[in-house]
C-alpha cells in the first residue's frame, strides 16, 4: 500500500523539477534570443527601425517596403562613412521623417553617442515634434534596457528643441533662416520647402541660399561631417535640384510608380528592385486606387513632383513632348523623331519638308538681367509663319553680358534679314538693348506681355497640341532637345527663357491666322495607331 504512495510522490517531485528546468531553459533561450536581436539592432539600422517601431507606434503595425530598405541602407552608409552627403526624394506619407529624424540619431548614438546633430524643417513645429519623439524613444524602457549603459541624457540639457547626453553628443533643432551658433557632425533638413513656398521664386531661393550659405558652414569637420536633405520634389530649382546641379551629393529617389527609363544605381550598389512600369513603391499602404485619388486631387504637376520625384509630368504638362512636329531641309533625308509618351510607348514623328517661302518671319527675344551668371539665359528665336503653321528656324541661347547680347542681336539680324520685326520683352535688359541698337538695327519693338507666364503658355498650347508648331530636326539642331525639355518641365523647370521667347512669338503671329494649314499632317505609317511601338 505504501509503495504506490511513494511512487506517486516521486512522480510529483519529478514533474515539478522538470517544469522548473524547462522554465529555466526557456528563460535562457528567451534571453539568448533578446541578445541576438539586440546585437542585430546594434549592427543594422533597418533591424533597429523594425524593433523600435512599437515604442513610438504601438497601435500602428510596421509595414515594410522598398523605400524603408533603401532609406535605411543609405543612412547606414552615411553613418559608416561610405556616403558623404545624401539627398533622399520620397513621396509624402512614407515614414521618411520618423526614419530619418527620429530613429536614425537614436541608433547612431548606440555606438557613437559623442556625435552631434542639427535638424531643420520649413516648419519648426515639425522639427520639434521629431525631437520629442527621438527623446521619448531614447528614454523608453525598451531602449534603456538594451543600451542605457552606453550613455544617459543630461538632465540640465533635456528640452524640446535640444537635448544632450553625458558623452558630449547632442541633438538640436535649428529654425530655418534664424541661424545658429551650434555645429554638428550631421546636418539634416527634412522638407526644406512647403508646397506653396516652392511655387514662389523668392521663397524657394531663400531656402536654397539658407542651406548653401548658412547650414553648409555648420559642420564640425567638413572633411568628416555629413549633410542630408530629405524631401519630396516640388520644383526643378528646389533645394534638391540646386544641389544636384552643384554636385557632391549621393541621390536616392523613390517614385511611387516605377518608371523603367529612370532606373539607376547608387554608389553603394543599391538598385530599385522593381521591374515593371507602374509597379508601386508601397502597395500595402499606397495602392493604385489611393494613388489615383491623389492624382485627381493634386493634379498632374503636383503629383509628378511629390509622388514621382519629377517636378513635371512625364512628357510635359502644358506642352507635352509628343505634341511637337519637326521640319527638315527638302534636300536632306533624315530619320523619324522618336518620342516617348506618358504611358511609356514610343511615338514616331516623320519630319516634313521646310516650305520654300513664308508669309512672315520675326525675331523674338527674352533678355537676362544685367551681367550676373546666376540669371537666366538670353534667348532669341527666329520664327516663320506659313498660314496656320509656325516654324522655329533658329535660336540663340547663352548666358550673355550686355555687350555680348547686343552682338548676338546684330548677328541674328544679319543672318535672317527677312525677320524685320524684332520683339524684345520690355523687362530686364530689354529696354537698354533697344536703346543701344535702335539706330543700328531696325524693327526693334518693346513688348510688355499681358498676363502671367503660365497664362501666356496656356494660350499657346493649343497650337502645339494641334501639330502646328514645327521645330528643326534634332539632327541639324541639337539644341532642340533642351528646348523640348524646358517646355515640358514648364512652369516648374529651372529656366523658362526659351518658353518666354516662344510664347511671345506665337502670340504675335496668332494675330491673323488663316483657317487651316497648307501643309499635310506629319506622315506616319498607315494603320490604326500603327506608329506606336
Amino acid at each position: 500500500m505504501d509503495l504506490p504512495m511513494k511512487q506517486q510522490s516521486s512522480t510529483r517531485k519529478s514533474t515539478t523539477k522538470t517544469s522548473s528546468n524547462l522554465r529555466k531553459h526557456w528563460s535562457r533561450q528567451k534571453f539568448q534570443l533578446e541578445d541576438v536581436k539586440m546585437e542585430e539592432a546594434t549592427r543594422s539600422f533597418k533591424a533597429f527601425v523594425m524593433q523600435a517601431w512599437h515604442v513610438l507606434e504601438p497601435y500602428t503595425k510596421f509595414v515594410d517596403g522598398i523605400h524603408i530598405d533603401a532609406i535605411c541602407e543609405h543612412l547606414q552608409a552615411v553613418t559608416e562613412g561610405r556616403i558623404d552627403n545624401l539627398i533622399i526624394n520620397v513621396p509624402p506619407g512614407h515614414a521618411k521623417s520618423l526614419t530619418t529624424a527620429v530613429f536614425w540619431p537614436a541608433w547612431a548614438w548606440i555606438d557613437h553617442p559623442e556625435t552631434r546633430w542639427l535638424f531643420s524643417s520649413y516648419r519648426e513645429q515639425l522639427a520639434v515634434r521629431d525631437s520629442l519623439k527621438c527623446r521619448r524613444l531614447i528614454e523608453s524602457e525598451w531602449y534603456q534596457q538594451r543600451w542605457g549603459f552606453r550613455f544617459q541624457l543630461r538632465a540640465d540639457q533635456n528640452q524640446k528643441h535640444q537635448f544632450e547626453n553625458d558623452e558630449t553628443g547632442y541633438r538640436v533643432v535649428v529654425p530655418m533662416f534664424a541661424g545658429t551658433g551650434e555645429r554638428g557632425d550631421y546636418v539634416v533638413v527634412d522638407d526644406p520647402h512647403s508646397v506653396n513656398q516652392a511655387a514662389s521664386d523668392t521663397e524657394r531661393t531663400k531656402a536654397v541660399e539658407w542651406w548653401n550659405g548658412s547650414m553648409s558652414t555648420r559642420l564640425n569637420d567638413p572633411a568628416k561631417g555629413h549633410m542630408v536633405v530629405i524631401q519630396q520634389r516640388l520644383h526643378e530649382s528646389d533645394l534638391s535640384g540646386d544641389l544636384l546641379t552643384r554636385g557632391g551629393y549621393e541621390h536616392l529617389y523613390l517614385p511611387a510608380e516605377f518608371e523603367p527609363e529612370r532606373r539607376y544605381r547608387t554608389s553603394i550598389g543599391w538598385e530599385d528592385p522593381r521591374t515593371t512600369a507602374g509597379e508601386l513603391l508601397w502597395p500595402q499602404r499606397m495602392d493604385q486606387a489611393e494613388l489615383a485619388r491623389r492624382k485627381t486631387s493634386l493634379g498632374s504637376y503636383r503629383y509628378a513632383g511629390q509622388y514621382q520625384q519629377r517636378p513635371a509630368p512625364a512628357g510635359g504638362g502644358i506642352f507635352n513632348s509628343w505634341w511637337w512636329r519637326y521640319w527638315k531641309p527638302k534636300y536632306m533625308d533624315l530619320p523619324p523623331v522618336r518620342v516617348r509618351m506618358a504611358d511609356g510607348k514610343l511615338m514616331t514623328i516623320m519630319p516634313v519638308n521646310l516650305p520654300e517661302d513664308f508669309d512672315q518671319e520675326i525675331q523674338s527675344w527674352d533678355m537676362a538681367f544685367k551681367d550676373l551668371a546666376s540669371n537666366d539665359y538670353v534667348a532669341g528665336g527666329i520664327w516663320a509663319k506659313k498660314r496656320a503653321d509656325r516654324f522655329l528656324m533658329d535660336q540663340v541661347r547663352e548666358r550673355l553680358g550686355f555687350p555680348a547680347t547686343l552682338e548676338a542681336v546684330e548677328r541674328m539680324s544679319k543672318k535672317w534679314p527677312k525677320a524685320r520685326l524684332k520683339l524684345v520683352e520690355d523687362k530686364a535688359n530689354g529696354p537698354a538693348v533697344i536703346q543701344s541698337l535702335r539706330h543700328k538695327v531696325p524693327g526693334l519693338v518693346a513688348v510688355n506681355p499681358a498676363g502671367g507666364k503660365i497664362a501666356r503658355a496656356q494660350a499657346c498650347s493649343a497650337e502645339v497640341e494641334s501639330g502646328n508648331v514645327y521645330l528643326p530636326h534634332p539632327a541639324i539642331a541639337p539644341w532642340v532637345e533642351a528646348f523640348v525639355e524646358e517646355c515640358s518641365s514648364f512652369p516648374n523647370g529651372r529656366h523658362d527663357d526659351q518658353v518666354d521667347q516662344m510664347t511671345q512669338a506665337l502670340l504675335r503671329l496668332a494675330a491673323q491666322v488663316p483657317a487651316k494649314s497648307t501643309l499635310p499632317p506629319p506622315s506616319m505609317p498607315s494603320g490604326p495607331r500603327s506608329w506606336m511601338v
